[in-house]
Order: structure tokens, then sequence, then C-alpha cells
């Protein structure tokens, strides 16, 4: 029972690591930040899948399963491999875990700027933007992102 509990506090703890991919977001590095904007219109939109990172993942659940091994109990040589297993079973679980948290849906929108060049950019989509809706194209420290012209803001 103690395993399992500290498994789903394991994975809530890695869900708080989660990024947030949506395109409303920002990072605190972007305030005050300046970016170039340009206009354009949706021709298209197709849904896709990103994959999730694995950045802690690995990591946390290795120490957090060689950790809860290693309580095997017995004697020292059964506590070494319960850790040295519960180091590979965590290590894999982490991954797994954190891949599935930082996974999300979004679309490639395709874009054809005013000056009549195309552009592709995935991004969620929870602005409800369509083919044909006018936007702006905004890039800030290297992220670009689009937004409806028609939207007001504040």
């Amino acid at each position: 029972m103690k395993k399992f509990l500290f498994l789903i506090l394991f994975s809530i703890g890695l869900a708080g690591c989660a990024d947030n991919y949506a395109n409303t977001s920002y990072s605190n590095y972007d305030i005050g930040a300046q970016g170039a904007v340009q206009m354009g219109r949706i021709v298209q939109m197709i849904p896709v899948k990103t994959t999730g990172s694995d950045s802690i993942g690995t990591a946390t659940g290795a120490v957090a399963g060689a950790a809860a091994g290693s309580m095997i109990g017995g004697n020292t040589a059964v506590n070494i491999i319960g850790g040295v297993g519960g180091a590979l079973l965590g290590g894999m679980l982490g991954s797994t875990t954190e891949k599935a948290l930082t996974s999300t849906n979004a679309y490639e929108f395709i874009i054809q700027k005013t000056n009549g060049s195309y552009v592709s950019l995935v991004q969620t989509n929870e602005l409800a933007l369509r083919p044909g809706d006018n936007v702006w194209i905004s890039t800030t420290n290297g992220v670009t992102r689009i937004r409806s012209r028609a939207t007001t803001y504040y």
C-alpha cells in the first residue's frame, strides 16, 4: 500500500513539472520583451499530436524507485538488488509518466502572410481559430504564436 501511495504521489509531482504549451501562456522571460508582428490568414489546419518531453522524469523516477526498492528488507544484498531494480523500474515509469503528461493535441496552422508567402506553425487552439481567420503572427524570444485580429484582449 505504501508503494502504491508513493507512486501516486510521484505521478502527481511529475504533473507539476509539465510544461504548458498553450498559445496563451508565456514565460516570465517574455514580460517586457519586444517581438516582431506580421499579419496573415489561416488557410488550413491539420490536427497533430505533440510528443511529450523527458527532461526530469527518468532521473526523478530512478531516485524514487531506488529509495523505494532499497526498503524491501532482508539483508544488505537484497536491499542493493531492490535499489537497483527500483531505480530501473522507477526510471522507466518516470519517463513514461512525464511523456504522457507533457503530450498534447494541437494543430499545424498553414498561414498565408500578407506578402503572399506561407508559413507553418504548430500550436494549441484554445482561441478557436479557424481557416479563413485573419491573424496576427507574433514572434517573441524565438517563440511564434498566432492570434485572431478580430478579437479584443483587454
